[in-house]
């Protein structure tokens, strides 16, 4: 039986979010406004028997598992992911005040998360956990939130900072303070970064964080009517 990790999306659409789920069999998605995830039960799944949940000329994402392609879908593969996990706590650097952050601050998530995830962070998805953030002099330096999350585990995702206060150590002691959280809460603290993104699995590894696994990662895009 595999681990609820190894299949990542589906493991959250059919636990946590499940009450967001759109399903269709052996398969489930995210409302786009929220995410533009999707996960399958397991590899034997047809992408055809996905047309009530992708609708033409749209493109989904897919970590772990994919389905079988058929006539009509595309599947494209990237380089795996680096999926890590942290056991331990996280000393804390001292800096500015972590605040939690709401619907009132959604203009500023989004104009912040548009500079490093312009495919994943959509209008809705700062509504799938918790999300926290740094302001400085008036403006969103640094994030860090929730997304995928089930029994026992829980994703730290959106971890950036805007390219005016590099070097100051907030995503440090923004994803610290949120994995020693989820930790003393009993969740196991987990994460993706691309293997494109050197400096952040640098900082990562040395906050504690260990590789559990290179994670499959999909595109999939039915093609137009």
């Amino acid at each position: 039986m595999k681990a609820p990790l190894d299949n990542p999306f589906w493991s959250a659409l059919r636990s946590r979010h499940h009450n967001l789920a759109q399903s269709a069999g052996d398969a489930a998605r995210y409302p786009p406004q929220f995410a533009p995830f999707l996960g399958v039960a397991n590899a034997t799944v047809r992408a055809d028997s996905l047309a009530a949940l992708v609708q033409p000329g749209e493109s989904v994402y897919l970590i772990g598992v994919a389905p079988v392609v058929a006539p009509g879908w595309s599947l494209d593969g990237f380089r795996p992911l680096a999926q890590m996990n942290c056991t331990r706590p996280i000393p804390v650097v001292d800096g500015p005040e972590v605040i939690e952050l709401s619907a009132t601050h959604r203009a500023d998530v989004l104009a912040l998360t548009a500079l490093v995830y312009p495919h994943f962070f959509r209008e809705r998805t700062i509504e799938l956990g918790r999300y926290f953030g740094i302001y400085e002099g008036g403006r969103l330096a640094a994030m860090i939130g929730e997304r995928l999350g089930m029994d026992g585990y829980q994703e730290m995702s959106a971890i950036c900072t805007h390219p005016d206060f590099h070097g100051r150590g907030y995503a440090r002691r923004l994803t610290a303070l949120l994995t020693n959280d989820n930790l003393a809460r009993g969740r196991l603290p987990f994460l993706h970064v691309s293997r494109e993104n050197p400096r952040a699995l640098r900082l990562y590894e040395q906050l504690g964080y260990e590789l559990r696994a290179n994670i499959s990662f999909f595109s999939l895009r039915r093609e137009s009517a």
